[in-house]
């Protein structure tokens, strides 16, 4: 499985190598309502809230949805279905700080992770969405998978899209551990923190993450827009955090949607592996693959991404 471990650590090394009016919130919440201006705002009818590690676009009715990107990532990755569900779903559409041109407020130094996980369940809390319906795609899921081991009382499911319970499997091969990959991780934190790394072109990278025209060009301007820092410290606590030794606790039920394309270096059954085994010890578990689809699920394959998401809010 060397060739996953390579492209992995590739795409990882340089995805971020670049630089209250809502109803039923309360008002603790709605009265942390930012500015209109937000560079990833989705709605003009939303209401923006902003805390410390994060922000959340609020918008729709209906049952509560948290909706989290990955790495680097704005809300944007969710337009299509924020459009799509708005009418029937009350959406939080999070914003991690320092990602895609949100300030990076309290995640200017220290840990990333870890304190905007904390920060999204403090929201769940406070705005009394607990047990939450959780969506996350790649860091933005690892999240929600450390929300199910430490506050699984907050978590009614999860849907994870494209995320893993160790990162650094795919630095380190199976027998990698945290302490194994920290050199790895430390040099990556390093390198995507380094001056002048916002001038490096990461288009032919991101092309191993997402095949659509118009994701792939949204993706290239967010890792542009994005804190080199945040993303070089994020990307170092995604790959030594190492969830899999709770799974076997978990019992929150999660779905899991994951990519295949034959141009992401890996025979099918070895891709398959890699998924089945870092979730085998989940007790009450989905997993969905998606075929031609990259990292980008939701941009290369819409139509099957709406019916795997529409499964699961059924579920």
């Amino acid at each position: 499985m060397s060739r996953i471990y390579s492209r992995a650590v590739a795409a990882a090394a340089l995805i971020a190598f670049t630089g209250a009016a809502a109803t039923g919130l309360p008002r603790e919440v709605r009265a942390q309502t930012a500015p209109a201006a937000d560079p990833n705002r989705l709605f003009a009818d939303s209401t923006l809230i902003v805390r410390d590690h994060l922000s959340v676009e609020v918008v729709g009715s209906g049952p509560d949805l948290i909706l989290v990107p990955g790495l680097n990532s704005s809300r944007q990755t969710w337009k299509h279905t924020a459009e799509r569900l708005r009418g029937r779903y009350r959406l939080h559409l999070v914003q991690v700080a320092g990602f895609a041109g949100e300030p990076a407020r309290a995640n200017a130094t220290g840990r990333v992770l870890a304190p905007t996980a904390e920060a999204i369940d403090a929201y769940i809390v406070e705005a009394k969405l607990a047990p939450a319906v959780y969506i996350g795609h790649s860091l933005g899921g690892t999240m929600g998978l450390y929300l199910a081991e430490h506050h699984p009382e907050h978590l009614k499911k999860l849907l994870l899209v494209d995320s893993l319970p160790f990162y650094g499997v795919l630095m380190g091969g199976p027998a990698a551990t945290a302490e194994t990959v920290k050199p790895m991780a430390d040099r990556m934190e390093a390198m995507m923190s380094a001056p002048g790394a916002a001038a490096f072109d990461v288009t032919p990278m991101m092309k191993s993450m997402v095949k659509d025209p118009d994701g792939l060009k949204a993706v290239v301007s967010w890792s542009k827009a994005s804190n080199g820092s945040v993303g070089g410290r994020a990307m170092a606590d995604d790959a030594t955090l190492d969830l899999r030794p709770g799974l076997q606790a978990v019992q929150t039920p999660i779905t899991l949607i994951y990519p295949f394309d034959p141009g992401m270096g890996a025979p099918l059954a070895q891709w398959d592996g890699l998924y089945n085994s870092q979730f085998a010890p989940i007790p009450h578990k989905t997993l969905v693959r998606v075929d031609d689809s990259r990292h980008f699920v939701m941009f290369d394959q819409p139509a099957r991404f709406d019916a795997a998401l529409d499964a699961f809010l059924a579920g």
